[in-house]
């Protein structure tokens, strides 16, 4: 199969996206880890983690990591992600995470990256399963037309796990030091709080396809 030429990849630290940049080398020459930080609480440790992990995955054609910086304080105001409110709990909705307009701003920002410098594929590590209105196909397809306008040339925005559900995921990346990957949003030190909803999560996706989940946790879960 030919491959084709860069990609440029979003990545956070989690699951999907730190195997979205190693699976993408099938199918592209060089793949360029872009990590865009917001200033949320928990981004120092995650991208510690991000650090660690894609040295440990280092190949030919897996570039090092990009920050672009996005401070979003002044946006999201007297939220939990910025310190300011209660972090969701194992037990809460999945709704209770959302990040207003993160994919949004993600993209934007990233796109414009990738056209400054050529590159025309920007991809994403979105799953079938996330419910917020900046994750669906409608908005995907309507946000790329816009950016191609906006820029005045085409970025192909790709999200090769769309279609799939975090299990699906996670047999893919079975070969990977998945364990060095992060998820959490309350970190205690530099380990996985163990009590928030990403980490309830996490666990629930580990234990659904029977891998051993080797992360280090502060706390058990309160319903093993």
């Amino acid at each position: 199969m030919t491959r084709g030429g860069d990609v440029a990849v979003l990545v956070s630290g989690g699951v999907e996206s730190s195997i979205l940049c190693v699976e993408l080398l099938a199918q592209f020459r060089r793949v360029l880890p872009i990590y865009v930080r917001f200033g949320l609480l928990w981004e120092a440790v995650e991208l510690a983690h991000l650090r660690r992990y894609l040295t440990a995955v280092q190949r030919p054609g897996l570039l090092g990591l990009t920050i672009l910086e996005e401070p979003i304080a002044d946006v999201y105001g007297d939220h939990w992600s910025t310190g300011r409110g209660e972090v969701p709990g194992e037990e809460t909705s999945d709704d209770a995470m959302e990040l207003a307009g993160r994919n949004l701003l993600l993209t934007a920002k990233a796109a414009v990256w990738c056209h400054l410098r050529g590159v025309e594929a920007l991809a994403l590590g979105c799953l079938a399963t996330n419910p917020f209105p900046d994750s669906t196909s409608r908005f995907f397809d309507g946000l790329q037309t816009a950016i191609g306008e906006g820029l005045g040339g085409p970025i192909r925005l790709l999200r090769p796990f769309g279609r799939m559900h975090k299990a699906d995921v996670l047999r893919a990346g079975a070969g990977l030091p998945l364990g060095l990957t992060f998820s959490c949003v309350a970190p205690s030190g530099s380990r996985h709080c163990g009590a928030c909803n990403k980490c309830a999560e996490r666990r629930k996706g580990f234990r659904d396809v029977g891998m051993a989940d080797t992360t280090e946790y502060a706390t058990e879960p309160i319903h093993a």
